[in-house]
């Protein structure tokens, strides 16, 4: 574990000594790097139990795909703001790249605690650079009111799981997720204790988001930098999912009943949120709402709590993860040409960059999870499973797939087809820079369909 967490956090320093010229090569190739050793982890992904065990930290076949993902993005993120923040003083641009090593930081520290508590402390410490990067390099006015609400909507789910963690400590004596599914199953029968379990599980649905609690997403989305949104999709929704999938080992009796007021509004939420794109007009606001979306499906793989559900939660994570991080990347490129994210004012552009338009073709096609990719193998094994639970659930998960191909299709239509607006001239050309990051998006998309069980979990 050190092995990866030492040198990131060794970025931060190093980017504050380094040569100004080499602020960005110096932090993209030490990630990179990071990134490369942390597939080691991948080694013991086929085993069922904990491995790379310390006294605090540990990976197993769950927590190890998050945290492959979350320091592969590291880089990518880099690549990402080069261009926009070139312009900014020097002491910011190290500043912003000291922020994203910290969030991975807290990340890898995140998905790799085997005590609860410390899960939860580096689970709100990442609302703090997440919050600075929005509030700080946001693109409009309303970044202050986006950080806001991202703040007391997180704040405000996670103040009842300190609680409920420290009730279950009280109980049990432990919180290590060692020993956790090994106690004695807790006898959970009064009122106190179902607010206990919606205590336990409200800050991760809020994260998720689910919908009804998703309010902050697009708002923090469509006004984050865009190294903001691509960690904010692609690893701290993951957060939720991975928090879920965690404290229900213990709240096993009640989750039968009790889940299935979130289970409805996560199924009708794929439903809403899909409808909701079908209308927008800002591109980044359209890619949030079908993270929600995206998201409502693997609640319900998980509040289900079948190795099925399970299993397609995790996969579909993964797949969402580096599909909507691809789409962020691409809607940035095309605000840093035409500094509108309308798309009636930015449309026609497979015209003048035929190549981007072809990236834009794959992230839409994987976003509407077409076969053979992850996505589709993630989105059926919920879809399959739900469907085994009870099978009224067909009709809002095949009715939530139509939508999902519909608003990825008219994304993809109306941003690259028809006439090129005329007030759109000299454009840049598409660099290589931006090709690479698209690339090192979708090729692990692509690789991952020969050897899906890289990221199947210990349910398969």
């Amino acid at each position: 574990m050190l092995k990866i967490l030492l040198p990131t956090i060794m970025i931060i320093p190093s980017v504050w000594v380094c040569p100004p010229k080499c602020v960005w090569s110096m932090s993209l190739g030490n990630s990179l790097l990071i990134a490369l050793f942390s597939f080691a982890w991948f080694k013991n992904a086929m085993d069922t139990g904990w491995s790379s065990l310390n006294s605090l930290m540990a990976t197993d076949p769950l927590s190890t795909p998050l945290l492959v993902l979350t320091c592969w993005l590291l880089p990518l993120m880099i690549l990402a703001s080069q261009k926009h923040m070139s312009l900014e003083p020097l002491t910011r641009q190290r500043m912003y790249i000291s922020l994203l090593a910290s969030l991975q930081v807290f990340l890898i520290l995140a998905f790799s605690a085997t005590e609860v508590i410390m899960f939860y402390v580096m689970f709100e410490a990442t609302l703090i650079p997440t919050l600075i990067l929005i509030t700080r390099w946001g693109n409009q006015t309303e970044r202050l009111n986006a950080g806001t609400y991202f703040l007391f909507y997180t704040l405000a789910g996670s103040l009842p799981l300190l609680v409920a963690l420290l009730l279950l400590q009280n109980s049990l004596g432990t919180l290590s997720l060692l020993t956790l599914q090994y106690s004695a199953p807790l006898h959970l029968l009064s009122y106190t204790d179902k607010i206990w379990w919606a205590a336990c599980l409200l800050a991760f649905l809020v994260k998720m988001p689910l919908y009804g609690v998703h309010l902050w997403l697009p708002k923090a989305h469509v006004e984050a930098p865009v190294a903001g949104s691509m960690i904010l999709a692609a690893v701290l929704l993951k957060l939720g999912g991975y928090g879920m999938i965690r404290m229900l080992i213990v709240l096993d009796p009640l989750t039968k009943e009790l889940s299935y007021p979130f289970l409805i509004l996560a199924l009708w939420g794929v439903i809403m949120t899909g409808s909701i794109c079908l209308r927008q007009t800002d591109l980044k606001s359209l890619i949030a709402y079908s993270s929600v979306s995206h998201m409502g499906l693997v609640v319900g793989g998980i509040l289900i709590q079948t190795p099925w559900g399970l299993s397609g939660a995790l996969i579909l994570m993964i797949a969402h993860g580096l599909t909507s991080s691809a789409l962020f990347c691409l809607a940035n490129t095309n605000y840093e040409r035409t500094h509108s994210r309308t798309m009636l004012l930015a449309r026609g552009l497979q015209m003048v960059l035929p190549l981007m338009a072809t990236w834009w073709f794959f992230a839409s096609l994987a976003n509407l999870a077409l076969p053979p990719l992850p996505n589709l193998m993630g989105e059926l094994m919920i879809i399959t499973s739900l469907f085994n639970w009870s099978w009224w659930t067909l009709a809002l998960t095949g009715g939530g797939t139509l939508i999902t191909a519909g608003y990825s299709l008219y994304m993809f239509l109306m941003t690259q087809r028809g006439p090129l607006p005329p007030h759109l001239i000299a454009l840049e050309p598409s660099f290589s820079r931006e090709h690479l990051l698209i690339a090192l998006h979708i090729l692990p998309l692509l690789l991952l369909i020969f050897k899906p069980h890289l990221i199947w979990s210990w349910s398969h």
